[in-house]
């Protein structure tokens, strides 16, 4: 077990010293979200570009993971949505955030890290897959089903295809993977100085990302509907990494083992660390915050846990 707390003890003592330095002042919240853009922006697009360029494009492209995250990240999804609405009869916005919370990983700033720490180079490819399929197509659906329940006119399907096109132009850790898949199908040499760049800015995404988390959690509390929160704890830390696993498992097999391992680690992470704001709009910001937090601190159990089987059973 001491093996497995070496892997996870590094990722668990950055989110504490984020949430410390922010609890005594050192850092304030505007700072953490200075550094959560940094890391968004330029850290996790630079390692992402160079895990992409660096390979041949037969190497990057990996259907199979693709087809077998997506397939199991839609099951819980829709098992999420369908039991808030029949179940707890909540309100139709919130029926969105509560399989949100269930399906959609922090893949950048914690599922990253810690695949990283476990499977070395290949975590930046299956993080660059996880982000194309989660912003092309899991979020904008969850978005769209909670804008619908409260608008007075339905949203033309023409608008929510620009509005996904005009996020990913503006998004720059998607806007650089058809730039880097360019490169890798072209085979091209970049220039040494700008490849250096690159990877100075890469080098400092895992420690930065997990302690902008840390920062994160401050000020969240346990309260509200704990019932609800637990649901959606276990739901992303349990429900979600068994249907994936059970998918590349009996219907869509990964043919790499190190992309099966990275497939069960990003659905096993955490939900992403904006999902308190994105429910915000819909006033449904209580209830996502307290499950952000429950799932944080519970996933230092589950996550032991998942390493621990999976050094014992490889997949």
């Amino acid at each position: 077990m001491l093996d497995i707390l070496a892997i996870t003890g590094p990722i668990y003592l950055c989110i504490a010293a984020g949430f410390l330095a922010t609890r005594a002042g050192i850092f304030s919240k505007p700072d953490l979200r200075v550094f959560g853009k940094f890391v968004l922006n330029f850290a996790l697009p630079a390692l992402v570009f160079n895990a992409i360029a660096q390979r041949p494009l037969r190497d990057v492209m990996h259907f199979d993971y693709l087809l077998a995250y997506g397939i199991g990240s839609f099951v819980v999804l829709a098992g999420g949505y369908l039991w808030a609405r029949y179940v707890h009869q909540s309100a139709p916005s919130y029926r969105a955030y509560f399989a949100m919370g269930m399906s959609c990983s922090n893949s950048g700033y914690m599922g990253y890290p810690v695949t990283a720490l476990v499977l070395g180079p290949i975590a930046a490819v299956a993080l660059a897959l996880n982000m194309v399929f989660e912003n092309l197509f899991k979020l904008p659906l969850l978005l769209t089903l909670a804008d619908r329940s409260t608008a007075r006119e339905p949203r033309h399907w023409l608008a929510t295809v620009q509005g996904i096109v005009m996020g990913w132009v503006r998004t720059p850790l998607l806007a650089v993977i058809p730039v880097a898949l360019l490169v890798s199908a072209m085979g091209w040499t970049l220039p040494g100085p700008l490849v250096r760049t690159v990877t100075l800015f890469a080098q400092v995404t895992t420690g930065l990302a997990l302690f902008v988390i840390g920062g994160a959690l401050v000020g969240l509390q346990l309260k509200g509907k704990r019932r609800l929160v637990a649901q959606i704890a276990f739901g992303k830390l349990l429900l979600h990494p068994l249907c994936v696993y059970l998918v590349f498992t009996f219907v869509v097999p990964i043919a790499d083992p190190q992309l099966r391992t990275a497939a069960l680690l990003f659905s096993a992470m955490p939900m992403l660390g904006v999902y308190p704001i994105l429910a915000l709009k819909h006033g449904h910001e209580e209830v996502s915050a307290a499950a952000l937090l429950a799932t944080t601190i519970g996933s230092f159990f589950t996550l032991n846990a998942l390493l621990w089987a999976l050094r014992h059973y490889p997949l």
